[in-house]
C-alpha cells in the first residue's frame, strides 16, 4: 500500500506538471507572436522555466509513484537549490527595491523622479549604454507617450492627471524647466532659455516626438519608479511560491524517507 506521502508528492508534482505544460505554451505562443525585441525578451525565460517545472514535475511522479530513491534523491537536491536561490532572489528584490519614491510637485496630480533616489546597481543597470537602447526601443514600440498624447487634454486637465512614473518621465520635461503647454507631449521653451541650466533634461527634452525625454535622467528614474513596483509584486508572489516548495519538499523527504525503509524491507523470497 502507497504511503500518504507518496501519493501527495505525486497529486503536487501533477499540477506542477499542468504549470510547466502552460509555462511551455506561452513561450510558444510568444515565439509566434512576437514582433518586437521587447516580447522576444519574455520569450526564453518563459520557455526555461517550462522545461525545468516540466523536468522536476516529471523527476518527483517517478520518484514518488514508481518509488524510484535515487530519482527521488536527485529531484530534493534540485528542489533544495531552487528554493535558495528563490530566497536569495526575493531577498535581493527586496533590498535593491528599498529605496526611492516620487517626489510630490506643487499644484500637480502626478509625481516626478530622481535618478539619484534609487539603489546604485538599479542606477548602473539603466545607464549602460547597451542596456538603455533596448529599454528605449521597449518605450518607443509600446507607444506610452503616443497614447498620452492622444489625450488632447487643456493644461489645467493634464496638471491634475495621475501619470504613471514612466509617462512623468519620459513623455514630458520637469516641471522645473518651467516650459509652456502646448500638449501633452509638446512643450515650448521660453524666450532666452539657458542651456547651462542645472537640471540638464530640460536641454535634453525634444518635441520630436521619437526622441521626447527618453534620454533624460528624469526618465530613467521613472522607468526604475516602474521597476520597483513590479518587482515588489514579483517578491510578493515568490514568498507565496516559496512556501509552496517548503510545503513539497517536506512531503518529499517523507517520500524519501518512505522509499528506503520499504527498500529496506525487500519482499521475502517465494521459498520461505
Amino acid at each position: 500500500m502507497a504511503r500518504c506521502s507518496n501519493g501527495l508528492l505525486g497529486l503536487l508534482n501533477a499540477c506542477v506538471l499542468v504549470l510547466a505544460v502552460v509555462a511551455l505554451g506561452g513561450g510558444a505562443w510568444l515565439s509566434h507572436r512576437a514582433s518586437t525585441d521587447c516580447e522576444r525578451f519574455l520569450e526564453r525565460p518563459v520557455i526555461a522555466l517550462g522545461v525545468l517545472l516540466l523536468a522536476l514535475s516529471l523527476a518527483g511522479l517517478a520518484g514518488a509513484l514508481c518509488r524510484a530513491t535515487c530519482l527521488l534523491w536527485l529531484y530534493l537536491l534540485a528542489l533544495f537549490l531552487l528554493i535558495v536561490l528563490l530566497f536569495a532572489f526575493t531577498i535581493f528584490a527586496f533590498v535593491v527595491t528599498n529605496r526611492g519614491a516620487g517626489w510630490v510637485v506643487s499644484g500637480r496630480g502626478y509625481k516626478e523622479y530622481r535618478l539619484g533616489d534609487y539603489s546604485t546597481w538599479l542606477q548602473r543597470r539603466v545607464e549602460n549604454a547597451e542596456n538603455w537602447a533596448k529599454i528605449r526601443s521597449c518605450l518607443q514600440d509600446g507607444k506610452v507617450c503616443q497614447k498620452l498624447g492622444e489625450r488632447k487634454e487643456t493644461v489645467t486637465q493634464f496638471v491634475n492627471s495621475n501619470l504613471s512614473p514612466i509617462q512623468s518621465g519620459c513623455c514630458k520635461p520637469p516641471t522645473g524647466c518651467n516650459f509652456a503647454y502646448q500638449s501633452e507631449t509638446v512643450w515650448i521653451k521660453p524666450t532666452g532659455f539657458n542651456t547651462t541650466t542645472d537640471d540638464p533634461d530640460c536641454t535634453t527634452w525634444s518635441n520630436d516626438q521619437t526622441a521626447l525625454c527618453y534620454d533624460c535622467m528624469a526618465c530613467k528614474a521613472g522607468v526604475l519608479a516602474n521597476l520597483k513596483n513590479d518587482w515588489k509584486k514579483i517578491a510578493t508572489v515568490n514568498i507565496v511560491f516559496l512556501i509552496f516548495l517548503i510545503v513539497v519538499y517536506s512531503v518529499g523527504c517523507c517520500a524519501f524517507r518512505n522509499n528506503r525503509q520499504d527498500n529496506s524491507y525487500p519482499t521475502r523470497p517465494a521459498w520461505k
